[in-house]
């Protein structure tokens, strides 16, 4: 038997020194069955990392052909295009084919520098794409903060993130493995 989402409801206050934006979204985010408190937290992350008031989360893992997060100008047209984790070069080709504007944001430690090995010299023609890492030990720390009604506070400076929880902190420094050109 098919197990179903698990709603989570946030609030998520970001303040981004960088963009000059603030703003606080109310979001209901579905976590799959197979989706861990990791990439949830990263998927929320991410979103706060390009918070816009067009940003959308997407159905994510439960369909092959949307990104996790995405940005569509008014006239439909793909402007940001954000997958989490690992993608192959093929889905990578294909995303920055569709959209102004590609952000991978790759996480698990040594499984995401050996991905990057393999695909990073590939990728380099591309050049509406970024990809940015995370720290393991920054993600984990930041799944710990996970819950079912959470009220997170994101401050981003001079490249810094603090997410904030109740009374716990988890600071990370995101890494910028291919910038956009």
């Amino acid at each position: 038997m098919a197990q179903n989402a698990t709603i989570y409801k946030v609030e998520l206050s970001v303040s981004d020194m960088d963009r000059h934006y603030y703003e606080t979204h109310k979001l209901t985010v579905a976590k799959h069955p197979s989706e861990t408190d990791e990439r949830l937290m990263v998927r929320l992350l991410a979103f706060a990392l390009n918070a816009h008031e067009h940003l959308e989360l997407t159905k994510g893992l439960s369909t092959d052909d949307e990104p996790d997060i995405w940005q569509k100008s008014l006239s439909g047209e793909i402007d940001l295009w954000v997958t989490l984790g690992l993608p192959s070069e093929k889905i990578i080709r294909q995303s920055c084919n569709k959209a102004a504007q590609v952000i991978i944001y790759a996480y698990g430690g040594r499984t995401a520098e050996a991905w990057w090995d393999k695909v990073g010299s590939g990728l380099t023609r591309f050049d509406n794409l970024q990809v940015i890492r995370f720290a393991e030990p920054e993600t984990v720390a930041l799944a710990g903060l996970a819950s079912r009604a959470m009220k997170l506070q994101v401050n981003i400076q001079d490249g810094e993130v603090m997410v904030s929880a109740d009374d716990s902190m988890v600071y990370l420094t995101p890494v910028t493995w291919k910038g956009a050109a």
